[in-house]
């Protein structure tokens, strides 16, 4: 082991480009303030404020998917990932600080005085919107609020305790079989624990209340796993990204073309599976045709947005179906980078459309302030990974499983 680089040394050239980001998406922020937010027009306050959410939003997902991930494959025993485990914690060690920003940015939209978003916050409004009224028990500021701050503190900590568990072992090796199997058995708990968590928030309520409640008076029962599919590819596709950036710079040396192929299967396998539930809820809507329903696509599919909408659908699933397929596509360096690119700029229009056309009805924005706001969230994640990386061993030395990895063949 002590002839692989375990410490990882962040490059003098990394930070600055994650600090050059980071002031784009500030200058950014304060651009799209000075046009929009300052604004006493509701319309145009509603464009600043679509911007910080969707961005938020996404990349919250995004990087809490990375420990989704970890939890996911902890539970089925699988040890193919433990050469690069260390890359999908550090990932995760964003959660707090992106969530933080992004409680900030929900919490101040419930409260704020601008209904363009969250009609139901109109407290006026709603007692005469008879649907609104009928959802008033789960649509209102307490309860958003409430549980917007318990599931942020939720992934934290459970992120946290698993991250924990995994560092433990790092300078105390097992030192017996049944040690080895207590270890194995707590790990599995608060990796359950997380995925239980992650069910009641991800796969059910968080969508609903974040994103689908800018359509108040439209419900899909698909959206929370549509949105789940979107920000778990988008985060698998992230962490390939960082483990090819490490093995270019001489780091991961037990990670080898066979675990860059199960990370190129799971971006395929995953923009797959968005397609399905893409197509399931378009194609449901579509056919049936009932005016309550079609009221979500008809400006997205049909009206100012449909470039936007369908740009997404070939970016997110035509390029994966006919690149990923290949074998040797997901064991080229070069492909499968461009390809987690894309996924991620691609899932990232996806949730622009599914934000913006609920806001910004009488328009497309251009996108030059808003890709602006995501490259500074993009500049947080790679600072706050970095530093992550450079504090603890690379290589989980000590964890049972290691040796399922250095042999893992796909």
């Amino acid at each position: 082991m002590t002839a692989f680089r375990e410490k990882f040394t962040v490059p003098k050239r990394f930070n600055t480009i994650a600090f050059a980001l980071m002031l784009i998406g500030a200058l950014s922020v304060i651009g799209l303030y000075v046009v929009y937010g300052s604004s006493h027009d509701a319309t145009k306050q509603a464009r600043f404020w679509s911007s910080l959410l969707q961005n938020s939003v996404y990349f919250l997902l995004v990087v809490n998917a990375t420990m989704f991930f970890i939890c996911a494959t902890t539970l089925a025993w699988g040890g193919w990932q433990m050469s690069f485990r260390r890359v999908s914690e550090a990932i995760s060690t964003s959660v707090p600080v992106i969530g933080v920003i992004c409680g900030v940015i929900l919490l101040a939209i419930c409260f704020g005085n601008n209904h363009q978003l969250y009609h139901w916050t109109d407290t006026e409004h709603v007692k005469t919107d008879a649907a609104l009224t009928w959802k008033a028990g789960f649509l209102n500021k307490t309860f958003f609020a409430g549980w917007t701050i318990f599931t942020i503190v939720a992934w934290w900590l459970l992120g946290w305790k698993v991250r924990k568990l995994s560092r433990s072992l790092d300078n105390k090796p097992l030192a017996s079989v049944e040690e080895g199997k207590k270890y194995m058995w707590n790990n599995t708990v608060w990796a359950a624990a997380f995925i239980v968590i992650f069910s009641l928030t991800v796969m059910s309520s968080i969508p609903w209340l974040w994103l689908m409640s800018l359509d108040a008076h439209w419900y899909s029962t698909m959206y929370s796993w549509y949105t789940f599919a979107s920000t778990f590819v988008a985060g698998v596709a992230l962490i390939t990204l960082f483990v090819v950036y490490m093995k270019n710079n001489g780091y991961l040396e037990l990670t080898n073309e066979e675990h860059l192929h199960d990370l190129g299967k799971f971006m395929f396998a995953f923009s797959i599976f968005w397609t399905y539930l893409w197509f399931s809820q378009f194609m449901l809507i579509w056919y049936a045709n009932i005016p309550e329903e079609t009221t979500y696509f008809k400006p997205r599919a049909y009206g100012m947005y449909k470039g936007v909408f369908w740009l997404m659908f070939l970016i997110n699933f035509v390029a994966p179906i006919l690149i990923l397929m290949r074998r040797n596509s997901k064991r080229n360096y070069t492909t499968i980078t461009f390809m987690a690119l894309l996924i991620i700029f691609g899932h990232w229009l996806d949730f622009f459309q599914m934000v913006f056309p609920a806001t910004q009805k009488d328009s497309v924005p251009l996108l030059v302030y808003d890709f602006g706001v995501a490259l500074g969230f993009v500049g947080i994640i790679m600072f706050v990974t970095g530093r992550s990386l450079s504090k603890v061993p690379l290589i989980a030395k000590n964890h049972p499983f290691l040796k399922e990895s250095i042999i893992h063949h796909t």
